[in-house]
């Protein structure tokens, strides 16, 4: 009986570091892809140059390195970062949907009247630091 005792800890102990070791890597593999969605998707933003459908999620880019995103103004065309991680948002929200969200701080002081396309912030790509942004 104690002889199965010590192989059952014995086991449990293996198991358990094996356990670890995949979820590790298995961490590693969902941050991998996320950094390649996020980069992807900044490629295809260049290159087709508007807000695409599907976007990662917010998450998925913070996940993923990329904790800032750089919009401009449709009005002004100020440009300004954004820290994704700031934001209060659901999970599964898409970079793509914050453009209707995030308002422009310069023409809304200005007090002047805005239409809902004005007040539409340009998103340009995600961002792993926080650069100046020109």
């Amino acid at each position: 009986m104690t002889k199965e005792l010590a192989r059952a800890r014995a086991v449990t102990t293996i198991l358990a570091t094996r356990s670890a070791e995949k979820r590790a890597a298995g961490e590693a593999l969902i941050r991998e892809a996320a950094d390649l969605l996020c980069q992807s998707w900044n490629e295809r933003m260049w290159a087709d140059g508007g807000p695409i459908d599907p976007s990662p999620s917010v998450d998925q880019a913070i996940n993923a390195g990329y904790p800032w995103l750089e919009i401009k103004c449709s009005r002004c065309k100020t440009p300004r970062a954004v820290d994704l991680a700031a934001l209060r948002h659901v999970p599964t929200t898409r970079v793509h949907d914050l453009a209707g969200r995030l308002r422009c701080v310069k023409c809304g002081n200005a007090g002047k009247r805005m239409s809902a396309n004005d007040r539409r912030q340009i998103i340009n790509k995600l961002r792993k630091s926080i650069e100046t942004v020109h």
